[in-house]
């Protein structure tokens, strides 16, 4: 009888332990699911489908939950767009450098010319004797030849002298060799009013001798015609006093203006942009 009792004593300790093998697979479900739970509130919608991909990856190969590769994976994405950025940034700045430099080119073409031009325009005025007619001058904004009214017209008349054909000639032959320029002619008058069967005012006065040198130049057919404009100030833009005969006598004058396109930073970088 103590035998018996024995035995079934001895069988009571030696229970059958083999449900801990499927309650701790059941806890490391739960331990991932909490994992996962905690990390979607904190993490965006990319970095939640990268880690369900990583469990879904686990799971399905049998690979324990903690091998887990979405995390390096990740890093090394991050550490991808560091680069591209800094190779961007880089590609940006040197882009940048190119264009200055470009643009700094231009920008020294653009003042070699104005000096050619103002250097063939001194000489031809000095070879022709109007050094007391014609002048010319450069600034940031343009070459300007300016050419009194009695080396061009008549007193009060737009009709151009025979003589000073020859200066529009030579003139228009040398801006053949800049047709990237703009051109502008404009005409400028005293305070003195006008009153004749021609015109009514100084404005039509100035607006007419600005036309009529315009279409000398043109005459020349290597210029190109759309890079030409007039414009008519009237007695509005003096440059010396009308209260004297020599100060009227400089107020009145046509003006070839010859614009750079690069006189403002602002406006050169715009250019340089536009023209990439």
């Amino acid at each position: 009888m103590s035998s018996r009792k024995r035995k079934h004593d001895d069988h009571e300790e030696h229970a059958d332990e083999s449900w801990l093998i499927p309650y701790a697979d059941l806890m490391t479900l739960l331990l991932a699911l909490f994992i996962v739970l905690f990390a979607s509130s904190s993490v965006d919608v990319q970095k939640l489908q990268e880690m369900s991909k990583a469990f879904s990856l686990s799971f399905n190969s049998g690979s324990g939950v903690l091998e887990n590769t979405a995390v390096v994976t990740t890093g090394q994405q991050a550490d991808n767009k560091i680069r591209e950025k800094k190779s961007g940034d880089d590609g940006q700045v040197k882009t940048k450098k190119e264009k200055q430099q470009a643009l700094q080119e231009l920008i020294k073409k653009e003042q070699q010319d104005m000096e050619k031009l103002k250097k063939q325009m001194d000489e031809y005025i000095r070879s022709a004797g109007l050094t007391t007619q014609l002048e010319t001058k450069l600034n940031l904004s343009q070459l300007m030849i300016t050419i009194s009214d009695n080396a061009l017209f008549p007193s009060g008349s737009a009709k151009l002298k025979p003589e000073s054909r020859d200066l529009a000639a030579a003139l228009s032959t040398m801006l053949v060799d800049y047709p990237e320029y703009e051109i502008v002619v404009s005409g400028h008058t005293d305070n003195e009013p006008i009153y004749n069967a021609e015109f009514e005012s100084n404005w039509e006065l100035s607006s007419k001798r600005a036309i009529t040198f315009l279409n000398i130049l043109l005459e020349n057919k290597d210029v190109n015609p759309q890079r030409f404009s007039s414009v008519a100030y009237g007695e509005f833009q003096p440059v010396d006093s009308n209260d004297s005969f020599e100060g009227r006598a400089k107020n009145r004058r046509v003006e070839v203006s010859i614009i750079r396109k690069y006189s403002d930073p602002e406006q050169a970088e715009e250019i340089s942009v536009s023209q990439t």
